[in-house]
C-alpha cells in the first residue's frame, strides 16, 4: 500500500477545492491510501506526514509566495530536515491565485526548493501547456500553463463552490495520480533493489 499526504493551506477555500481535487485523483490508484492534511492540523499529524511515500504540497499564492501559515508549517520541519527523516520521499505541488498568473510559479519553485533541500524527489505535472494554440480552450488540462506542478485560477470575489475552474480541477486530479503512480513504480523498484541485495 502506497501511503501520500496532502499538506495544504487555504485561506478563502479555494485551495482546499483543489487539495481535495488531488485527492481524488490520487485515490483513483489501487493500493494507495490518501490523507487530506491542513496545515491548521499538522501538529497531530506528524505520523501520517513521516509515513508518507509522497507528500503533495498545496498553498495559496499571496503577493508571489506561498501563505504565511504555509510557510510557518515549512518551518516546523527543520528537525526533519536535520534527520534526514523525508530523504528519498516523493513531493509534488500545487497552488491558487485569483490573479490568472499571479505569479504562482514563485510559489511551485518556493515548494520546490523546500522539497530539494529535504532530499525529496519531484514529480512535476507531465502535461504539455494547454489552451495556448487557436484551437485551444479554457476547458484544456494544464490551462495555465504550468510544468513544475498543478496551478489554478479562482476570482477572489467567488465562492469555492463554483471556482476554480474545472479544468483546473481536473489537472490537480491528474496531478494526485501522476504522484500515486510514480509511488507505486518508486517503492517497487526499491523493493526489487532490496530482493536482488
Amino acid at each position: 500500500m502506497v501511503k501520500i499526504a496532502i499538506v495544504y493551506h487555504s485561506g478563502y477555500g479555494h485551495t482546499a477545492v483543489q487539495a481535495e481535487a488531488v485527492r481524488r485523483g490520487a485515490s483513483e490508484v489501487d493500493w494507495t491510501d490518501v490523507a487530506l492534511i491542513s496545515v491548521e492540523e499538522y501538529e497531530q499529524n506528524w505520523d501520517v506526514i513521516d509515513a508518507a511515500d509522497a507528500i503533495i504540497f498545496g498553498s495559496p499564492t499571496y503577493f508571489g509566495s506561498a501563505s504565511a501559515q504555509f510557510k510557518a508549517f515549512l518551518d516546523a520541519t527543520s528537525g526533519r530536515w536535520l534527520e534526514g527523516r523525508w530523504s528519498n520521499k516523493l513531493a509534488a505541488g500545487f497552488t491558487n491565485s485569483a490573479g490568472m498568473s499571479g505569479d504562482k510559479l514563485a510559489t511551485l519553485q518556493q515548494i520546490n526548493h523546500f522539497a530539494m533541500q529535504h532530499g525529496m524527489i519531484w514529480v512535476g505535472l507531465g502535461l504539455p501547456p494547454g489552451n495556448h494554440t487557436s484551437a485551444g480552450s479554457p476547458a484544456d488540462l494544464n490551462r495555465l500553463g504550468s510544468f513544475l506542478g498543478a496551478m489554478s485560477q479562482a476570482d477572489a470575489d467567488v465562492p469555492p463552490e463554483v471556482a476554480p475552474a474545472g479544468s483546473d480541477l481536473e489537472t490537480a486530479e491528474y496531478l494526485g495520480r501522476r504522484v500515486a503512480e510514480a509511488a507505486q513504480r518508486w517503492l517497487s523498484n526499491q523493493r526489487e533493489e532490496a530482493v536482488a541485495a
